[in-house]
């Protein structure tokens, strides 16, 4: 098994991180190029940036933010939010991203994972997949598209199948229903999407305590652990994390 990675999210808005609680009652969380430095020095392994308004405000992702956070980092930096494009992707990698993340844009037009692959390799290209629970479809979990706003009758864990089929690299699936609530990662959910591919699966959505990260890895099937307010509010740091991870028997990178 690849060793486990600890990847802080900054969630983007107005040139600002913030966070929310259900994607919503949005919270400042400081400056990003400060953040990001200070994880690189905590010991982060991955970066994780996404615009969480840019689909909504149907732009594009601001490269400004990409160039100034990439200027500090020498650890990967994944970046997500308004990407619908092979365009995009080559701005932003141009910016400074070692990694893209796409979810609404992908959903609309499977072709682009595929072809974004193709043009870039798998490794660049992340499907972010966010889902809520609904006991209508096959696997019990609904995608959402456009930062979290419209179900669309779609099973989540068939898409993540997909995603894989199309050539995605890594797939980054968020719960809804744990999103900035600190109670823990949706373990069935991460669960069911990891059991039908074979790719990295990024945990996300709900870490708030050390035994939720364990408990991703180990009841989940993540590999790489992703996380935003126990972080941004520094009531964990990365390290106890990772010595956490260690004294459980686990390999940390």
């Amino acid at each position: 098994m690849e060793p486990i990675k600890i990847m802080p999210c900054l969630d983007m808005k107005n040139g600002r991180v913030v966070k929310g609680v259900h994607f919503v009652n949005i919270k400042e969380a400081g400056d990003p190029v400060e953040n990001a430095a200070f994880y690189q020095v905590e010991g982060a392994d991955e970066l994780a940036m996404l615009d969480i308004a840019a689909t909504l405000e149907n732009r594009k992702t601001r490269l400004e933010w990409v160039k100034k956070v990439s200027a500090v980092l020498s650890i990967p930096l994944t970046v997500g939010g308004g990407i619908s494009s092979i365009e995009d992707i080559e701005m932003v990698l141009g910016a400074g991203a070692n990694k893209v993340s796409m979810n609404s844009a992908a959903v609309k037009n499977p072709d682009l994972v595929r072809q974004a692959a193709k043009k870039y390799g798998s490794d660049k290209i992340t499907v972010a997949i966010d889902a809520k629970r609904n006991a209508a479809m096959p696997s019990g979990f609904e995608l959402v598209v456009s930062g979290g706003t419209l179900p669309i009758a779609k099973d989540a864990v068939a898409w993540a199948k997909q995603c894989q089929e199309l050539g995605a690299g890594v797939i980054l699936p968020t719960s809804m229903d744990g999103d900035g609530t600190k109670a823990g990662y949706d373990i069935p959910f991460t669960k069911a999407i990891s059991s039908v591919v074979t790719l990295p699966v990024v945990a996300s959505g709900g870490a708030g305590k050390l035994e939720d990260f364990y408990e991703a890895v180990v009841e989940g099937g993540a590999s790489v652990l992703l996380a935003a307010s126990v972080f941004h509010f520094r009531m964990l740091k990365i390290q106890d994390v990772k010595d956490y991870l260690r004294g459980k028997g686990l390999t940390v990178a």
